[in-house]
């Protein structure tokens, strides 16, 4: 079904922006509903995603309705979700994954135009009216990937349709400024920091993360830890406050994810790895310093805000590997300086002040 033409868009009333992926990727997918919103103002648009990323997108300016389905559904789910995408009525899919789910709902919705990630599988590529490419190798951010979805159709994207949002919503705005009241700390006045992921590879020792901690506390700057609930992540942050000589403030495990970005809006800083959060805080345009292991900078970095990127001279990195031969440990990232972090740390508090 791949054709060349492009199609005349003024005439799209209603959209499905499917993002069927991870936290970080389903917030860096954002930017094409903006765009979609402002190149569309009379139009509908909507989004799919994992009923557990929905934090990423729900609350966005642009979105009409947001939909949701659990990773491994049933068919009992599948079909009450087909039934409801169906009673839109899409003109337009637009699928930033090669997930096959999306080649199914190309088929079964029927919109006049579907456009997906370009894939070798024939069944995959028939299902799609236009075919869109990535370019791979940590030479181009993944925002931009995304974007070359509606490039391929014919929207000419400027600056403001790459704009990164992410809506913490009222109720996460007072749960954030009570927290802050209870822990002491004050607004625009504290560093967050987030050492963990729920990938443990891409984490900085447990040893470095306190020494940065006692040389910034050394310093009088106050922080702030957090991290995700998963169990491996609380077992880090206990294993950073027995090292630390008195503990540090800390809301690990207890936030939602709306919750953190209010939290980290009101940062001074957020310190942390490649992860959602580090996206979280670019969206709220909090200054960033973030250590980078087995991936790439270039594709995942902080988008469009202060920042400062940490990452070794390995040759072999970005190999996005589970670690240094699959062994769970990533020797380009544990080999970064605490010094080197520290002084990012540093020239960023100082050209923030």
């Amino acid at each position: 079904m791949s054709v060349d033409d492009t199609p005349d868009l003024s005439l799209l009333r209603r959209v499905l922006v499917t993002k069927l992926r991870h936290h970080g990727d389903v917030l860096l997918a954002a930017p094409v509903l903006g765009a979609l919103g402002r190149h569309l103002p009379g139009a509908e648009i909507d989004a799919l995603v994992y009923h557990d990323t929905r934090e990423m997108l729900s609350g966005h300016p642009a979105l009409s309705q947001l939909h949701t389905t659990p990773r491994k559904s049933s068919l009992a789910e599948d079909w009450r979700l087909i039934r409801a995408l169906r009673e839109r009525k899409y003109e337009l899919l637009v699928h930033l994954t090669t997930n096959p789910r999306g080649a199914m709902l190309a088929r079964l919705l029927r919109p006049a135009m579907a456009v997906g990630l370009d894939h070798k599988r024939t069944f995959y590529r028939n299902s799609f009216t236009h075919l869109y490419s990535n370019v791979q190798g940590n030479r181009r951010h993944t925002v931009e990937n995304n974007l070359d979805a509606l490039r391929r159709i014919g929207f000419a994207i400027d600056e403001d349709d790459k704009r990164l949002e992410l809506i913490p919503g009222e109720s996460a705005e007072h749960a954030a400024a009570a927290h802050l009241r209870r822990l002491g700390l004050e607004a625009g006045k504290f560093i967050l920091i987030h050492p963990t992921s729920r990938w443990l590879f891409k984490c900085w020792p447990v040893a470095k993360v306190a020494a940065l901690v006692e040389q910034l506390r050394e310093r009088k700057h106050a922080i702030l830890f957090t991290s995700g609930p998963d169990q491996p992540e609380m077992a880090m942050l206990s294993r950073i406050q027995a090292r630390l000589a008195s503990p540090i403030p800390s809301l690990a495990g207890e936030l939602t994810l709306k919750e953190l970005a209010a939290l980290i809006a009101r940062a001074r800083l957020f310190i942390g790895v490649d992860s959602a959060p580090m996206h979280i805080a670019a969206a709220v345009a909090t200054p960033v310093v973030v250590l980078f292991g087995p991936s790439g900078e270039i594709d995942w970095g902080p988008w469009r805000v202060a920042s400062r990127v940490i990452a070794s001279s390995h040759t072999c990195r970005p190999c996005g590997q589970d670690g240094c031969g699959g062994g769970k440990r990533s020797e380009c990232l544990e080999t970064l300086p605490v010094d080197r972090v520290l002084a990012a740390a540093l020239e960023m508090l100082e050209a923030e002040r």
